[in-house]
C-alpha cells in the first residue's frame, strides 16, 4: 500500500507544546501549511461538514489535507476552503483518545484525524505510525478498532452511512 501525502493547514490557534499538527511535522509525517492557496488541488480535504463521507472508494487521491484549528473556529475556516478544488470528506462516527477530548465523537485532534482516515483508507502502518508519536495514540485504536475495521470494508460513502448508523 502506497503512504499518502499528509498536509495540514495549520491556522495558528492551537497551544504549540499540545499541537498534534507540530508534532508530526516535527517526525516529517507532514507538510505544514500556513497559506490555503498553497494546499494540493484535487486532494482530500478531512472536512467536518462535508456531505460526503470518506470511503476506501476514495483511496485513488494521493494527497490528505486536515485543517488544524480550534474546535471553536472551524465553521469560520471551512467556507474559505470551499473556493480550492479539494474533496470535502467527512470523517464517520469515532471516539477521540486525546486527553483534551477522551472519549467524545467526532472531537478528533489532527494526528486522530489523519489515522483514522488512512486506516479507512487501508493503510493501516501508515496509520500507527501517525499515532506511535503519541502517548495516546494507541488508545485511539483500541477504541475505534471495531468501527475501524467496518468502515475500512465498505465500498463507498454510502456503506459508510449505513455501518456508521449501527454504531450511533
Amino acid at each position: 500500500m502506497k503512504d499518502f501525502r499528509l498536509h495540514i493547514y495549520h491556522a495558528r490557534q492551537c497551544d504549540p507544546k499540545k499541537c498534534t499538527g507540530k508534532r508530526l511535522k516535527k517526525f516529517d509525517l507532514v507538510r505544514l501549511h500556513e497559506k490555503i492557496h498553497s494546499l494540493p488541488k484535487g486532494s482530500i480535504l478531512l472536512d467536518p461538514m462535508a456531505e460526503k463521507s470518506l470511503s476506501p472508494a476514495d483511496s485513488k487521491i494521493s494527497d490528505m489535507i486536515v485543517l488544524d484549528c480550534s474546535w471553536n473556529t472551524v465553521e469560520e475556516i471551512f467556507p474559505k476552503l470551499l473556493r480550492r478544488k479539494l474533496q470535502h470528506r467527512a470523517l464517520p462516527y469515532l471516539l477521540a483518545s486525546n486527553p483534551v477530548n477522551f472519549g467524545k465523537p467526532f472531537k478528533l485532534n489532527s494526528a486522530e484525524a489523519f489515522a483514522a482516515a488512512l486506516y479507512i483508507l487501508g493503510n493501516k502502518d501508515q496509520a500507527e505510525k501517525i499515532l506511535s508519536k503519541f502517548r495516546w495514540g494507541h488508545t485511539f485504536l483500541e477504541l475505534n478498532r471495531e468501527p475501524l475495521e467496518d468502515y475500512s470494508k465498505a465500498n463507498n460513502s454510502e456503506d459508510i452511512i449505513q455501518i456508521q448508523n449501527e454504531y450511533i
